[in-house]
């Protein structure tokens, strides 16, 4: 496509707010998924290590 104007670009032929849509969901997406998976693996090592303790301490 070509568009003669930064308005017509951003317009997308009418579609806008799909196209618009979908980059703001996916930078969403993109923002928000290496934040819970931190957050995931900081629970699980959590778990382990309380679970390591607990079975350390059954033993003694």
């Amino acid at each position: 496509m070509n568009w003669g104007s930064a308005s017509e670009f951003f317009a997308m032929g009418g579609h806008a707010l799909y196209v618009w849509g979908s980059f703001g969901a996916c930078a969403v997406l993109m923002i928000v998924e290496p934040i819970l998976a931190a957050r995931r693996r900081t629970t699980a090592l959590d778990e382990l290590r309380r679970e390591i303790r607990a079975r350390k301490e059954s033993n003694e």
